[in-house]
């Protein structure tokens, strides 16, 4: 089912950056992150991982972008029980020119 359900969201992105320019970035809080890994395993696209190398002042290693390709599709937002991300979603429509 999880596979299934990967396979959707994997063609609607593909179909959504056919048609327009989707760029996203995230912002996770330190204050509420807790190291769940609950958006990672969301993420369609693969762009968040845990951040080992820091630690916050709870104990949590909290969960980061860690690469472009992110088209803000919030599902990482979601899913997470803290509410620590914040979603930033940049659309570059196409111009005339271009179609």
């Amino acid at each position: 089912m999880v596979i299934f359900v990967q396979q959707i969201l994997d063609l609607i992105f593909d179909l959504m950056e056919e048609k327009m320019s989707v760029n996203g970035r995230i912002v996770v809080s330190d204050e509420y992150c807790k190291g769940c890994e609950l958006c990672i395993f969301a993420c369609p696209k693969q762009v968040i991982a845990v951040d080992i190398e820091h630690i916050t002042v709870k104990g949590y290693h909290p969960a980061r972008m860690v690469t472009d390709g992110c088209t803000g599709c919030a599902i990482c937002a979601v899913v997470c029980p803290e509410a620590a991300i914040t979603v930033f979603r940049f659309i570059k429509k196409p111009s005339e020119s271009d179609q």
